[in-house]
């Protein structure tokens, strides 16, 4: 049953009410389009949940929330679960510096439908589970670029490509739906983060050298130049990367899209190729199983060998 103010959806063996599904998360962008709603997000959801659900499943999530749309206030960053969260939504409550925090971990569609009613637009998550948290099992470089030349992104991405190919990593390559794309290494979790980031940035340091005018390590803006940022930062307890299949907070409903590593060559793509005003593409896209047959997860222990005989 429907209203103008609540819509009930079957997700799973539950039932979620959506609370003013109209209400415009995405403004229109242009004449004779319409604007986002929470509806459209929960649907979303709800359809793409065969592939978001593998990504988030066990994992602490912080959620980006904008209650009155993405281009109002208030809109912010939630780690701790409300109280007047259902009590099918799972928990994991964390160790934090001087107490805990209470994450919320998306398991099931239900849940998915029940943060868009949130009007949690993009989903955040760890890089390790809730059960061994401080053993990640993916490893994720951030391709930031200094202006919006997705050309310097797509060379950079090769060449990490290269120097993990030579270090026997598997690379998994995925727009962000911002400026920039993930290259993400799956782990065995066995090492704890300091050693997974050390890592991180040894490789991350090494190709810069080998591309010094185009590539850097830098942290601070100011040092960069016109050079792209490798960002190893989100490799640390408690940070986090935006989910594969997320929708951003961005203009449109960009989604950050797991891509084939062939689709770097098509000239039309860009960090926002994918959206939620194409559902039927991205649902596509997500069908082709684009992460296929890109090999187990490693350890980083006899890759930390090659990388500091390359060093």
């Amino acid at each position: 049953m429907t209203t103008t103010e609540t819509q009930r959806i079957r997700a799973g063996r539950r039932t979620v009410e959506l609370r003013r599904p109209d209400k415009v998360l995405f403004p229109a962008e242009g004449p004779g389009e319409g604007g986002l709603t929470k509806a459209d997000l929960a649907e979303y959801h709800r359809l793409l949940a065969p592939y978001l659900l593998p990504e988030l499943k066990g994992r602490p999530l912080m959620l980006e929330r904008h209650p009155e749309g993405i281009a109002k206030q208030p809109h912010f960053m939630q780690k701790d679960t409300p109280d007047h969260y259902p009590d099918w939504v799972r928990r994991a409550e964390l160790p934090k510096e001087g107490g805990t925090v209470v994450h919320t971990v998306c398991d099931n569609t239900a849940t998915l439908v029940f943060l868009a009613d949130q009007a949690c637009v993009c989903l955040h998550r760890w890089l390790s589970r809730a059960d061994r948290p401080e053993h990640p099992d993916r490893l994720v470089f951030d391709l930031d670029p200094p202006d919006d030349d997705f050309e310097a992104v797509r060379e950079a991405a090769r060449r990490l490509k290269d120097l993990l190919d030579e270090l026997r990593l598997p690379a998994r390559l995925m727009t962000t739906g911002s400026r920039g794309l993930h290259v993400t290494v799956p782990l065995d979790g066995h090492l704890p983060f300091d050693d997974c980031r050390a890592f991180a940035r040894d490789l991350a340091e090494l190709l810069a050298s080998r591309h010094p005018d185009s590539l850097t390590t830098e942290v601070r803006k100011n040092r960069r130049g016109n050079r792209l940022y490798l960002d190893i930062q989100r490799n640390a307890y408690a940070q986090t990367a935006v989910a594969p299949w997320s929708v951003r907070a961005k203009e449109g409903g960009p989604v950050a899209a797991p891509l084939p590593w062939d689709r770097l060559d098509d000239p039309g793509l860009d960090a926002r190729s994918w959206s939620l005003r194409d559902v039927s593409a991205v649902r596509e896209l997500a069908e082709s199983t684009p992460w296929s047959g890109l090999g187990r997860v490693r350890s980083l222990t006899a890759a930390a060998r090659r990388l500091k005989r390359l060093g």
